[in-house]
């Protein structure tokens, strides 16, 4: 045994370890690019879940809102004239009452 043939030796083994490395770096990386591309295909389907849960929120928002504007509109614009037209009147009765009590307190008096 010449010191070429353990030099060939070390060279081949370390070509043999170095090979197995490589592979070994290669599997780690693809099995780190499937469970990436998986997590993002995840987050993906998170964001269109919550895109629709979003567009569903605007439906609604948009809903409330033409009830509450036919609500303001039809309920209470009519409720607010008959209050004010019960005030109007209250007021009435009370102006004519008072011009009663004055007469009375003037023929008292």
């Amino acid at each position: 045994m010449d010191i070429e043939w353990a030099r060939d030796l070390v060279i081949c083994i370390s070509g043999v370890v170095a090979t197995g490395v490589l592979i070994f770096i290669a599997v780690l990386g693809y099995l780190l690019y499937h469970r990436t591309r998986s997590a993002l295909d995840s987050v993906e389907a998170i964001s269109n879940r919550a895109s629709s849960v979003m567009d569903s929120i605007e439906g609604v928002s948009t809903t409330i809102e033409e009830i509450a504007t036919y609500v303001g509109e039809e309920v209470v614009k009519p409720v607010i004239q008959i209050a004010s037209l019960v005030q109007g009147v209250r007021q009435g009765i009370d102006t004519i009452s008072s011009l009663f009590k004055k007469q009375e307190e003037k023929k008292d008096g």
